[in-house]
Order: C-alpha cells, then sequence, then structure tokens
C-alpha cells in the first residue's frame, strides 16, 4: 500500500482528522494530488472490474480440514468457506454489523427477542432459493447436543428459533444479548440449504459469490464465479485459487515470482524487502489478532496460579514486539480484547518482565526445579519457534526452565493445540468482548484451549451480555480483562498487526482488520485494476 493509500484508510476509518489527513499528505510533496473524492466518505473508491483469475496463497491448511462451517479452524478453509457462503451478518472494516443475507434486524426492548428479515431471490448454488427453514437448520447445525462448534458457546442463550413465513426468523434468548448481530456475523454461522450433512458440505453449495470446482484440503480450492450471485457489486473475478502454503518463505517466493497475487502473515523479517520491489504492495493494519501461549491448567503443572504468574511475569514482551514482531504490534496485557475493541480496559495496569518476581512466584509454587515444555510450529504464526526461544531465554533469569518443543507445522491444530500441556498459538480476535470470552475463556467451551474455569468470570460475562448500559458494561468487562490478567491460564505477550501483500495489479477500497485477507472478504471485496 502506498503511503497516500495507507492515510486515505486512516483518515476513512476515521483514526485520523481532516486536518491530519492533509498535513500527511503535504508531508508527502502530494497535495496537488488532492480532490474532493478524497475527502469524501468513500475516498478510497474506485469502479471494480470484473474478470481474471486470483491466486493466493495462505497459511493454517491442513489435510484434515472440512467446509462444515462447525469444523471452520484455520484461515485457509475459513476464506474458501467465505468464497462459498454468506452469513445472515456481515462486520465491515468499521468493525460493524451490516446486513448480508438478513436486510434488516430489530430486537424487543430488553434484547430477548431478535427478528431478522431475509433477503428475497437469494439462491443456492444448486438452484434451491434461501428460505427461514435454511437459516434455522444451519443456526441449529451448531446448537446439538454433540456439537463441537466454536460457535456454540455463542448461541448458549438461544431458545428457539421460528420462522414467521420463509422470509422472518426469529430468535427467542433466556436473557438479552446486545451484540447479537455481531454473533449472527460469526465465521461459523455460514447458512447452507437445509438438510446439509456428512459428505454434502464438501460440495460447499451456498449462497456464495463463488462455486467451488476442486478442493483438496490442506492442497488448494479452486472456485469459480457464481454467475447468479445476489451482490451485483461483490465477487469480481472469474475464478480464485487458493493455495495452503504453511512455510512463510514458500508463500513470499511465490507473491515474488508472480505464482501467487496476494499472500497472508508476511514475513515482517523480511517484509522490507518486498516493499522495495516494484510490484508488490504490503499492508499493515491494526485489529485484534494476538499471539498466545495457553497452558492447560488441570495439568499439574499448572494448576498452581503461581506458576502462571511466574511465566507470565519470566517473558520480556518488550523484547518479543522488537524482535518477532519488528514493530508492528504492541505489547499484550494477559487478556485477549485489544484497544480496538470499545471495551479493553485501558487503565489496567500494563504487566512488565519482573524476573525476580518471577522466581518468587515459582518458588513459591514449589516448581523452579521444574523443567516446562513448551511446543511450538510456526504454523501458530511466523515466529513461533524464535518466539519460544527468546521465551526461554528470558526465563533463564528467573531460574526458571523452558524446553522448547519443535512439532512439525501439519496437523499442529489438531496433536498441539488444545492437547499438550503448553503450546504457542495465535487468536485472530473478535469484533466485540463477548464473542472473545465465549470462545476462548468461558467455562466449557469447546476453544476454551486452557480449559479454564473461573465462577467470578462466567458470572460477570453473563451479566455483561445481557447490561445495555453501556458504562456498567465497560465495568463489567475492565473487571473481566483483570481476572484473566491475574487467573487465567493464557499468556498475552503480544498484539499483532495483519501485515500481508499483494501485487500492485490489485485494487479494494479500505482493508477491514477484523480478520486476515480484509475480514476474508478479499475474495468478493477485491478485482483486478486492468
Amino acid at each position: 500500500m502506498t503511503d497516500l493509500s495507507f492515510l486515505t484508510q486512516l483518515f476513512n476509518q476515521k483514526k485520523i482528522s481532516r486536518r491530519q489527513f492533509i498535513t500527511g499528505v503535504s508531508a508527502l510533496g502530494l497535495t496537488a494530488a488532492l480532490s474532493p473524492a478524497l475527502l469524501s466518505g468513500n475516498a478510497m473508491a474506485a469502479t471494480p472490474r470484473k474478470g481474471g483469475t486470483f491466486r493466493q496463497a495462505m497459511t493454517g491448511g491442513a489435510t484434515s480440514d472440512s467446509l462444515d462451517p462447525a469444523a471452520l479452524l484455520a484461515s485457509q478453509p475459513i476464506n474458501v468457506s467465505t468464497q462459498l457462503s454468506n452469513c445472515l451478518v456481515e462486520i465491515d472494516h468499521n468493525f460493524k454489523p451490516v446486513p448480508e443475507l438478513a436486510e434488516a434486524w430489530d430486537a424487543s426492548a430488553d434484547a430477548k427477542i431478535w427478528t431478522f428479515k431475509l433477503r428475497k431471490g437469494v439462491e443456492f448454488h444448486n438452484g434451491k432459493s434461501m428460505t427461514a427453514e435454511d437459516v434455522i437448520y444451519s443456526i441449529n447445525h451448531h446448537r446439538g447436543e454433540e456439537s463441537k462448534s466454536a460457535a456454540k458457546p455463542f448461541l448458549k442463550s438461544v431458545q428457539n428459533i421460528k420462522s414467521d413465513g420463509k422470509h422472518i426468523v426469529v430468535f427467542e434468548l433466556d436473557q438479552g444479548s446486545a451484540d447479537f448481530p455481531f454473533i449472527m456475523g460469526d465465521y461459523h454461522l455460514r447458512i447452507y440449504p437445509d438438510g446439509t450433512q456428512g459428505k454434502d458440505w464438501e460440495k460447499g453449495i451456498g449462497t456464495g459469490g463463488y462455486i467451488l470446482e476442486d478442493w483438496e484440503p490442506g492442497v488448494r480450492a479452486l472456485t469459480k464465479r457464481n454467475p447468479n450471485y445476489w451482490k451485483a457489486d461483490r465477487a469480481h473475478f472469474n475464478e480464485i485459487e487458493t493455495l495452503a502454503i504453511v512455510d512463510v518463505n514458500a508463500r513470499t517466493n511465490a507473491l515474488k515470482t508472480g505464482r501467487v497475487d496476494v499472500i497472508d502473515r508476511a514475513d515482517v523479517k523480511t517484509v522490507h524487502l518486498l516493499k522495495r520491489m516494484p510490484g508488490i504492495n504490503v499492508t499493515a493494519v491494526t485489529g485484534t489478532m494476538h499471539y498466545t501461549v495457553p497452558m492447560l491448567v488441570d495439568n499439574k503443572s499448572y494448576t498452581d496460579n503461581n506458576v502462571r504468574m511466574a511465566l507470565k511475569l519470566a517473558v520480556n514482551r518488550e523484547e518479543m514486539v522488537k524482535t518477532i514482531l519488528k514493530g508492528y504490534g504492541e505489547v499484550g496485557n494477559d487478556h485477549p480484547i485489544s484497544s480496538v475493541n470499545r471495551y479493553q480496559a485501558a487503565n489496567l495496569e500494563q504487566r512488565t518482565y519482573d524476573p525476580d518476581k518471577a522466581k518468587f512466584y515459582m518458588k513459591k509454587a514449589g516448581m523452579l526445579d521444574h523443567t516446562f515444555n513448551l511446543h511450538a510450529s510456526d504454523a501458530a504464526f511466523s515466529g513461533a519457534v524464535d518466539a519460544a526461544v527468546l521465551y526461554q531465554e528470558s526465563a533463564k533469569k528467573a531460574g526458571i526452565k523452558i524446553n522448547v518443543v519443535r512439532e512439525p507445522s501439519d496437523g499442529y491444530w489438531n496433536n498441539v493445540w488444545t492437547k499438550k500441556e503448553w503450546c504457542m498459538c495465535y487468536w485472530s480476535g473478535r469484533p466485540v468482548e463477548d464473542m472473545m470470552f465465549s470462545v476462548a475463556y468461558a467455562a466449557g467451551a469447546p476453544w476454551n484451549d486452557t480449559h479454564w474455569s473461573h465462577d467470578k468470570f462466567n458470572q460477570l460475562l453473563i451479566e455483561a451480555r445481557a447490561e445495555l448500559d453501556s458504562n456498567k458494561r465497560m465495568q463489567l468487562y475492565a473487571e473481566m480483562q483483570e481476572i484473566c490478567k491475574d487467573n487465567s491460564g493464557t499468556v498475552v505477550p503480544m498484539f499483532n498487526q495483519i501485515v500481508e501483500a499483494h501485487s500492485k495489479k490489485l485494487d479494494h477500497g479500505p482493508i477491514s482488520a477484523h480478520m486476515e485477507m480484509d475480514g476474508h472478504k478479499n475474495v468478493e471485496r477485491w478485482w483486478f485494476k486492468s
């Protein structure tokens, strides 16, 4: 992304003022390039062009991947799923819920009953018209007793889902949920035809802008534009090839040689070299993504909170941000709420590296002679192994022994994450606090990757979800962040910017930091310039 484009994006996202925008452009010597359009609410607007084959290389693919929305976990299959299907709600680049398959919604005064009005004339790839029954079936797919979907905790308060005609869906909750439209935008809650099950999921028959032509889990996906897509102003490519390439060097070379047009998770150690290449743009956006080091608190080594506190104090966060992120991020504070979230507890005291205190707590736990195995692979994030080694070195100064266990990239999310007692991990984050806490920190949540359970925290989670007063919600979420910081089994050393690189042949509007790859909507928001 050029400096002008970056400034324009910040202006459109209201992160800088009009005066700051003009000052920045003047400093670049580009004042003459300004036009009234650049100062409008749609400064990045351009006329999209249809056509071309869009090729992307992404991390996070495995041979065990599935297109079952309840099983979506890694970046590559999430992106493929976004090509094939839609949710009721879309999260836009400003972290706001906007209509997708639902054209409107409203709630009762207590936010316990939510009514969604569906778009008419939307068809699945097999020609079937979408109705309320398809929506009810798709959401219920995540609610069953046997469901292991990460979206299940979001739907815990849903007591009943019913139709009111073919195009009205009513959700009845047992408690208020101020953020319910955000939940309907979760990437798991995609809408498929009523009755889809088993191997049918792998056919990818959704309402999306692209139709599945080929699907090799952990290798590639090929899709072609849906000629009947209901979004006339989206899905511009003729076809999309999505490759799963875990190794960051291989992804980078694929972009350099023109094999692909875009890569996710650019290597920040070498991204300055990509910036020098005339045909490549590098983008960096600040969102909710963060790197974590979860430990299983029901493992005997991590049951004592003194151990957990010691390990949180034994990591040099500033060094990690400098060495691993090369400045593309900021230090974490052992909770998952980012600076772009509405209710981040900005006044919560920042935890810093303190080897003396770390040693005190570890000695108090009687575990100073113990060796902790930290499982790592760059499948977790680019530089994860190096981050684990840095952790090992900083802990040495506290007398804490860490053994870094290097794991293979393939199968990392199935064989290591939530299975090994301590490992490197990443989270995309969520647009609202309730979703992030519910999916990863609530007791019994399928993706609670530490098995942590805290009665007060769980009580506050329910209270905050139903609270409609913004000031009171802030107080509740601040207390929850403090509990996470001081008691949970997750070390959150840093929040990373989403750093990606793409060919200058591509064009797009403001890039979302909701998730990677423009909220995984690059496949329908981007286009080739010519």
